[in-house]
């Protein structure tokens, strides 16, 4: 327990405290939401700059997530004109209630979002980030 909050064992939060090895983020473009105030932090930068962004949402104990999740970071070094969050549900409980599904994939252009992915894909997640970047 931490501050009364349970770290399920773990210490490390957001993209860390996933325990897998993941490509290192050339372009500073890549980062992770570790609570909710942090995930509406990101979110506002994202509505302000306008810039085109995507969030993957996913879980550490969903396998599925786990998979694509080296492939998103390394899509940030290939795409890095988009920002990039990655937002664990259990991390950020209050703010991400509407998701349902994980992964789940959220693309903002001009501080909007205008797009929706549920599941994985390399190929599927590739042409999305072509498309919105």
């Amino acid at each position: 327990m931490e501050g009364g909050i349970e770290l399920s064992g773990r210490e490390e939060k957001g993209l860390e405290g996933t325990g897998l090895i993941l490509p290192i983020n050339r372009h500073g473009n890549l980062k992770s939401a570790s609570s909710d105030q942090n995930y509406m932090e990101l979110l506002q930068n994202i509505k302000s700059s306008k810039s085109p962004a995507v969030i993957k949402y996913g879980a550490s104990w969903c396998q599925v997530c786990s998979q694509i999740l080296p492939k998103f970071c390394q899509f940030s070094n290939d795409f890095p004109k988009l920002s990039f969050i990655y937002a664990d549900i259990d991390e950020c409980p209050e703010t991400t209630q509407q998701i349902r599904y994980t992964p789940t994939f959220h693309f903002f252009r001009d501080g909007e979002k205008v797009d929706e992915m549920i599941g994985t894909g390399e190929e599927r997640l590739h042409d999305r980030l072509w498309l919105h970047s």
